[in-house]
């Protein structure tokens, strides 16, 4: 018998226990001392049903623990992981739950467990508190890396905390962090494992409809696609470029920045990258010093790698604050020479030529640079797929622009104004 099936049959589970032996096995947690359970599956499965059950269970086992629900947004939490036809509520026993409280966010259970809602938008909520266990839902639509950070670090209490997700498998950095992770145990399965739940009618036109699709292998069939239809870099451009290169001289260095509206604790990060023109022709990607931060912070991280590479020039968008961004910058570095660039193309548009560089194979990333690359595999002809804003690429397009095609760009316009 294995563990957790033994489990189960503790008689203070009560009727916790009764999901449990009508599951799928797809549905049950796996066995063994892990940290992440991953339920990778198509719309339909049962994935809320499953995470919530899991909840009630980890509720149960562990009298007066603390467990942490998130979600996107506060609204996913209260309307599908608490008050949904699958969610806490429906799923447990009579007698489980002591208290509900939507304003709070927080469920009480008899036994002094408690799971309190967060929503995935809002990481820094997640500082604070610890938990014994916790429950992400539709990770793959969480905006900010920092959310699972926080996460993390939260769950410190207890012998063995444990962190469920339940999510359809879109390709996001979250997403591809938990799969990669050795101490995460994935469960696969599609839409039609639940065939016996749904309706038939349902999943036929799903199947007519979205049978071979991209659409479909990636809702339908949980599949995780990597490189993403239309994508302006593709995963084997990005890793070509991340070959091992030595550095040459660099003929010039530019640290390019892409402001954001954000007031350091909420919003998009600021995209602050560090780019060269080797004396090769061709373009080094040198650093990433990307943060969320009050103009202050950014502002002073600029200046810091400025003088750490030696730097030629600053160069900014101004769309956010105008001059106030040259003014921010140079007000901790009085004589820091800064180009203001105004952006009066749409974002995929700025990077196609830039992207085309990559293909020629005119640019290297001297260093691994995560975030960035999974921002670059998100960029489309169509626009960014991704979780907020681009502000790494933003930046990386900016510096890029000023180093390899500003005597193109002017070379165009002189042509068009002639």
């Amino acid at each position: 018998m294995g563990q957790f099936t033994a489990k189960l049959k503790r008689p203070e589970l009560q009727g916790v226990a009764d999901w449990y032996h009508k599951a799928r096995p797809n549905q049950l947690p796996p066995e063994g001392d892990w940290l992440t359970w991953l339920i990778l599956a198509g719309r339909g499965f049962g994935k809320t049903r499953a995470g919530a059950e899991w909840a009630l269970l980890m509720a149960a086992l562990y009298p007066n623990s603390r467990g942490a629900c998130i979600a996107p947004t506060f609204g996913d939490v209260r309307d599908t992981c608490f008050e949904g036809v699958s969610g806490i509520l429906a799923c447990a026993p009579p007698g489980v739950v002591a208290d509900y409280n939507s304003g709070l966010s927080l469920i009480k259970f008899t036994n002094g467990a408690q799971l309190k809602g967060f929503s995935a938008d809002i990481p820094n909520r997640l500082r604070g508190p610890q938990h014994h266990w916790a429950w992400g839902d539709e990770v793959s639509s969480w905006r900010y890396m920092d959310t699972l950070d926080q996460v993390f670090f939260g769950l410190r209490l207890g012998d063995h905390p444990k962190l469920c997700v339940t999510t359809t498998p879109k390709p996001n950095p979250i997403t591809r962090r938990l799969i990669t992770s050795p101490s995460t145990v994935t469960t696969r399965g599609s839409t039609f494992d639940n065939a016996a739940n749904l309706s038939a009618m349902a999943l036929r036109e799903l199947r007519e409809k979205y049978e071979g699709t991209r659409l479909g292998r990636q809702e339908l069939y949980a599949e995780f696609l990597d490189d993403i239809l239309g994508a302006l870099w593709t995963r084997e451009t990005i890793e070509q470029a991340k070959k091992s290169t030595a550095r040459p001289a660099m003929k010039r260095i530019i640290v390019a920045v892409d402001p954001s509206g954000s007031d350091g604790e909420t919003g998009d990060l600021q995209g602050i990258i560090v780019a060269g023109l080797g004396v090769d022709g061709r373009g080094y990607i040198l650093g990433d010093y990307s943060l969320q931060g009050s103009p202050d912070e950014w502002a002073e991280q600029v200046v810091k790698v400025y003088d750490a590479f030696k730097a030629d020039r600053v160069v900014a968008e101004r769309n956010y604050g105008g001059e106030m961004v040259k003014y921010t910058i140079q007000t901790k570095r009085k004589n820091i020479p800064v180009t203001l660039i105004t952006a009066s193309r749409g974002k995929h548009v700025r990077a196609e030529p830039v992207a085309a560089l990559y293909e020629q194979g005119k640019v290297s990333h001297l260093d691994h640079f995560p975030e960035l690359e999974d921002q670059m595999a998100m960029m489309t002809s169509d626009g960014y797929v991704g979780m907020g804003s681009p502000d790494r690429v933003d930046a990386l397009v900016w510096a890029l622009t000023e180093l390899m095609l500003g005597q193109r760009t002017a070379t165009v316009t002189k042509m068009k104004m002639g």
